[in-house]
């Protein structure tokens, strides 16, 4: 069986509801970073970069988002969450969610971890005074791809982008890492990745409900 180590409200938050999706028969561990639990040797034995999130699966561990949802629409063709069978579009489903994880999360990264980037609480502030320009930037990218219409990341049908597109756009929700009054289109979309049954249970689980 699969299990899912995820913290509530962390991107970990996009496998969990992709499993959900899927119909996946799986557990969830709760890694509770305020107790320190990624530090703690159990999950370094499953995870030794300290992050959520991590899938363990019957052949070994799986880390990195866009990786482990590759492997779950790949399990789980059943669902459609991917078009496993166009080489083209699974490409194309990819590239969009490595530039969400390697451009969008390492900007916000620098509002939660500037130490990672630079030490002293002058250069912190700087990398933190950056983050809602270069984020801006990123998501006007989106928001263009989005405002032809389309109801989804990838035109007319549901994907995995879906709900990854929906997790980092809610993170604008918090004030200091860009403005969403300046992407209507996806907002639009964030209110029907909402509507959906999976994530309304995952949403519930993690004890959200309220809040996003």
């Amino acid at each position: 069986m699969l299990e899912l180590y995820y913290m509530p409200g962390a991107c970990s938050m996009i496998p969990h509801i992709a499993l959900e999706e899927a119909g996946a028969t799986y557990t969830r561990t709760l890694v509770d970073f305020s107790r320190g639990d990624h530090r703690k040797p159990e999950f370094l034995r499953i995870n030794p970069n300290a992050r959520v999130p991590a899938l363990v699966t019957e052949r070994g561990v799986l880390t990195e988002n866009p990786a482990i949802l590759g492997y779950i629409a790949c399990r789980f063709p059943q669902a459609g969450l991917a078009d496993t069978g166009d080489p083209y579009a699974f490409a194309d489903m990819q590239a969009f969610q490595m530039f969400i994880a390697t451009t969008i999360h390492i900007t916000f990264r620098q509002i939660s971890r500037p130490d990672y980037y630079a030490d002293g609480e002058a250069a912190a502030a700087a990398l933190r005074a950056k983050v809602p320009e270069r984020s801006n930037e990123h998501f006007t990218l989106i928001e263009r791809k989005l405002s032809d219409g389309r109801p989804w990341v990838h035109g007319g049908r549901y994907s995995l982008s879906d709900p990854y597109l929906f997790v980092f756009a809610s993170y604008l929700k918090l004030d200091d890492r860009g403005d969403p009054a300046l992407f209507p289109a996806i907002r639009a979309h964030g209110a029907r990745v909402r509507a959906r049954p999976a994530v309304q249970r995952v949403l519930e689980v993690e004890g959200l409900a309220d809040r996003w």
